[in-house]
């Protein structure tokens, strides 16, 4: 059973076509990186399959359509490329991710449906547990339980987005989607957000989908490849990906174009 089926989508953004004819699916346990250069359409991908954006073609969860998708949405985990924080927001990392918290009833549905499927939600913490129990994990899981007091604004842009990650991870989704996660930060930081992003997959064995720019975190960490610049023009294991010259060349000469087409449009 294939949590996600992406058939033929296609959508606009400010008047202009960002994805077209997309298809691929994920598989339950996958993390299945996304890459494609600035402007390819992977956030417009994002915001269809999230429910934000409109399109044409079909997108399903666990092979459900229509109220009963939107029954599923809820378990589903996302964290921008980019959250725009005040000077002075006075939340701290524990409120941060304790937004994250759904009540039973709002996952009651989805969980009835992918278990009328034949699937398994795999619940992170176990259904007794107390929501302070599980802000306590999902904090353990990202490593910042040391900074669970501090001011979410106070925080290096690394640790933002392991806040962002476990708010959430505390609502145990059955699919989290990460939008270019490590965007602006440093190696250091990378290199423990790929911890914990093997980590959730691995042990937690939550289905994860990645955008990324960077090909080397892609070939270390990922177990399949989707390659798209507006259409997908490779989706499967990545060693195929990552060993196939001509597909290779392709997406480069793909970056490199949109590269140029966004600078004349900046000139």
């Amino acid at each position: 059973m294939n949590v996600l089926d992406v058939e033929n989508v296609s959508a606009s953004h400010n008047g202009a076509l960002a994805i077209s004819k997309i298809s691929f699916n994920v598989r339950e346990g996958d993390l299945l990186g996304i890459v494609g250069p600035n402007g390819a359409g992977k956030t417009t991908l994002f915001r269809a399959i999230l429910g934000l954006q409109n399109y044409h073609g079909k997108i399903k969860l666990f092979g459900y359509e229509g109220s009963q998708y939107a029954s599923l949405l809820p378990m589903v985990g996302y964290v921008p490329q980019k959250v725009s924080l005040e000077p002075n927001f006075p939340a701290t990392v524990y409120d941060v991710v304790e937004m994250g918290l759904l009540p039973e009833k709002k996952l009651d549905r989805g969980a009835k449906l992918i278990q009328n499927c034949g699937c398994c939600w795999n619940r992170i913490f176990g259904e007794s547990s107390k929501n302070s129990e599980k802000i306590e994990k999902a904090l353990e899981i990202v490593g910042l339980e040391s900074l669970r007091d501090r001011r979410i604004s106070e925080l290096s842009g690394g640790e933002q987005q392991r806040t962002f990650i476990a708010s959430a991870l505390v609502k145990e989704p059955v699919l989290l989607i990460l939008d270019e996660p490590v965007t602006g930060v440093d190696m250091e930081v990378q290199n423990k957000f790929y911890s914990v992003l093997r980590k959730i997959n691995k042990e937690n064995k939550i289905t994860i989908i990645w955008a990324s720019h960077d090909l080397t975190a892609i070939s270390d960490h990922a177990t399949k490849v989707a390659c798209m610049n507006r259409d997908l023009f490779f989706h499967g294991e990545k060693e195929e990906f990552f060993s196939n010259k001509d597909l290779m060349k392709t997406y480069s000469e793909s970056a490199m174009q949109m590269h140029m087409h966004n600078h004349s449009h900046e000139v």
